[in-house]
């Protein structure tokens, strides 16, 4: 039975009922890595694809299927796929579709480590990344050619705050025959679900929001079910022509509208193997139970930080979007209902150096180059998560060296003013 929840529900009870045999509320964890048969033409036909179940844990897992069923039912999608870490996500979406020759069209306002998979780690591998910045769609457009095989974005790009103007992007990638990839990981689908928006593709690194307690990795990917491969198979090969690797398969033929995910799980998980650990999958499945509750708290909590730090004489700039000054603030409004998640950046007066005596002063915020965990934590991207982009490198991604990065957690508000401002205090005293 098609079952109607409201997100909070479908967050608590998506993709798993108490189990058969022990009638478990929680979810089980099944800590193995094969499966029995019941015989050779059980095997055979759960080799084949004509029985459903499992066969070995790289291939898939009971508890990351409950998790996998649960993020896709928040994102709305087809089918989804939970892997080791959101790099291996945004890695395998790539690596779907592209290969030697092709390229990806990205906005330049992206995660330092995603910034360089593109950047460098791809073209060692044949596959090229061109960037634009995020608000030149006109340059965006410019970009792409025959070999052009995606749009990427960041919903809330980290940690620039630049929210990307997702249906306008999702026209242009549709008009050249593109998938739409969109990085949802800052915005969470509580807050944005881009698939509503136009977007083809979603990634999250679940080890932020949607784990939320800063204590496990794990990536996904959500295919929305929408994009018509078929209709450009010149393009996409991989999902429209015989696999040699999957004994010439035709994904599209063998999945119909999750063609995508489901050549995305049997090539690049199988044999790349960037498995999420069953143990893993039920913690964040349990972080996910509290998503709607934590972003509320989040939201309410980074709005006032941001508040607070515009007005502080120790700070040049703060760059949040559901502040009304910020440039992406009708964005934020438009996809988002004005929050704007707990990521936010400034500026502090000194530069590099006032924004290392200000994270050696903070005493209840603790320095850390995570987001989305239920603690309030810090850095300086240019020395940390962005220290091996050039100059010129960060200045794309939007990141600049006085800039200070805070991923706002759920503490109370006032004992969280309180250490921001005496830290602050002591880098202009």
């Amino acid at each position: 039975m098609e079952r109607l929840w409201r997100f909070e529900t479908s967050a608590v009870h998506a993709g798993y009922d108490p189990d058969p045999h022990t009638r478990s509320v929680a979810m089980p964890i099944y800590q193995t890595a094969a499966f029995a048969f019941d015989d050779t033409q059980h095997s055979a036909d759960l080799f084949d694809g004509k029985a459903e179940g499992f066969i070995y844990s790289r291939l898939g897992n009971p508890t990351v299927q409950a998790l996998e069923q649960r993020v896709n039912t928040l994102e709305q999608g087809v089918g989804a796929l939970a892997l080791g870490s959101g790099q291996a996500a945004v890695a395998a979406t790539f690596m779907t579709i592209a290969g030697v020759g092709d390229n990806i069209v990205a906005a330049s306002s992206l995660y330092g480590t995603t910034y360089g998979l593109l950047a460098y780690t791809l073209p060692q591998y044949g596959i090229q990344a061109n960037f634009f910045e995020y608000r030149d769609l006109d340059r965006c457009e410019q970009l792409i050619d025959d070999n052009t095989k995606a749009i990427f974005c960041e919903s809330i790009a980290n940690p620039s705050g630049h929210v990307a103007d997702l249906a306008a992007m999702a026209e242009l990638a549709h008009r050249h025959g593109l998938p739409l990839i969109v990085d949802n990981t800052i915005a969470t689908p509580y807050l944005c679900r881009p698939f509503e928006h136009g977007a083809d593709i979603v990634v999250h690194s679940m080890t932020k929001y949607m784990g939320g307690h800063g204590a496990t990795l794990g990536g996904v990917v959500v295919d929305a079910g929408r994009f018509p491969w078929t209709n450009h198979s010149g393009r996409f090969p991989k999902l429209t022509r015989p696999d040699e690797s999957s004994h010439g398969k035709i994904f599209t033929e063998a999945y119909g509208d999750a063609a995508f995910i489901g050549r995305c799980t049997e090539v690049q998980l199988r044999t790349m193997g960037a498995v999420l650990p069953p143990t893993s999958a039920c913690m964040i499945a349990m972080g996910i139970e509290t998503l709607a509750v934590r972003m509320d708290r989040i939201c309410f909590n980074a709005g006032i930080v941001g508040r607070f730090l515009l007005e502080h004489p120790a700070v040049s700039w703060v760059s949040y979007p559901a502040l009304p000054n910020h440039p992406d603030h009708e964005r934020a409004k438009q996809y988002m209902g004005g929050r704007a998640s707990g990521v936010l950046s400034f500026g502090i007066k000194g530069g590099c150096e006032a924004g290392a005596r200000l994270q050696d002063a903070l005493t209840l915020i603790r320095r850390s180059t995570n987001i989305g965990d239920c603690k309030t934590l810090v850095c300086h991207p240019a020395s940390t998560t962005h220290r091996k982009l050039s100059p010129e490198d960060l200045r794309k991604s939007g990141v600049s060296e006085e800039l200070v990065r805070l991923s706002v957690g759920i503490e109370h508000i006032e004992d969280l003013l309180t250490d921001l401002d005496q830290a602050l205090y002591q880098c202009v005293a």
